[in-house]
């Protein structure tokens, strides 16, 4: 098996079921093999992101508003918008395996089952979303979390820092604060199947940060750099300052965060 020929069939395809067979492919076929790649092997740039022929690709400031959800198209939006950072979370953890292929086996098994659990949570969603009388590309989305991945392609410590530690960290922070909003509106079979969804990422999303922060930690480590580069690198790439106003304290410490790094990332305390 050409492992990296596999990996990257898995993140150009547009469709989640063969994603989910090559993803499943690829991590049995870890499990058994030490996965070195041909000489030579250069991961590609992919100029586009594998949902481009699904969905219209917009900047922000043009996506609708998600304020009503008392509509079914209201509800819908949201759905769709989360949807849509799972699917594209799929590609993300595939990708941390193809373009970084120096890293330790045990690197490549882990983002492998993130992206496992990535295409469950995509397709929890999608089925709520179908009920919901709507489909994936329903809605315009952004490629944010794709320019963030090719923005970083150069450097697994850099993609470690802004993807799972700063992307996916900040997830934390809103998936407690979309919940809250809708639990008022748990009547609704529809809301609380979505919260009740939403607690199952949250919960995941949570190791999934670990792992980031822990593969951060190693590379510091291998690169001889300190961690506090974290704040360096989020300056870099002009992050640094745009935090969410609710840092989820105790989930960043779970996650790896210390409570120097959760101040300086805003929260006014940590214990």
């Amino acid at each position: 098996m050409d492992f990296y020929k596999v990996l990257e069939e898995a993140i150009l395809s547009d469709d989640i079921g063969m994603k989910e067979r090559l993803t499943l492919q690829c991590l049995a076929y870890c499990n058994q093999n030490e996965i070195r790649a041909e000489k030579g092997f250069v991961p590609k740039i992919f100029d586009k992101p594998s949902y481009a022929s699904k969905c219209r690709i917009v900047n922000p400031r043009e996506l609708p508003a998600r304020k009503d959800f008392d509509s079914k198209e209201g509800l819908a939006t949201l759905v769709h918008a989360i949807t849509h950072i799972e699917y594209s979370a799929i590609d993300l953890a595939l990708d941390a395996v193809y373009r970084f292929p120096d890293m330790p086996a045990a690197y490549k098994k882990e983002w492998l089952v993130v992206a496992e659990d990535e295409i469950r949570h995509y397709k929890m969603l999608h089925e709520l979303l179908e009920t919901l009388g709507y489909g994936y590309g329903d809605f315009p989305v952004h490629c944010g979390l794709f320019d963030a991945a090719e923005h970083t392609a150069h450097s697994a410590l850099d993609r470690m820092a802004i993807i799972p530690r700063y992307y996916e960290a900040s997830g934390l922070d809103v998936n407690p604060q979309i919940m809250k909003k809708l639990e008022n509106k748990r009547k609704n079979p529809l809301v609380k199947k979505l919260i009740e969804r939403l607690k199952v990422i949250y919960e995941e999303e949570i190791d999934h940060v670990h792992k980031g922060d822990r593969w951060f930690k190693y590379l510091c480590e291998r690169e001889g750099v300190d961690e506090s580069i974290y704040f360096d690198i989020l300056q870099r790439y002009k992050l640094l300052g745009k935090h969410r106003p609710h840092i989820n304290v105790e989930a960043r410490k779970e996650a790896g965060f210390s409570c120097h790094e959760i101040k300086k990332l805003g929260a006014r305390t940590c214990e």
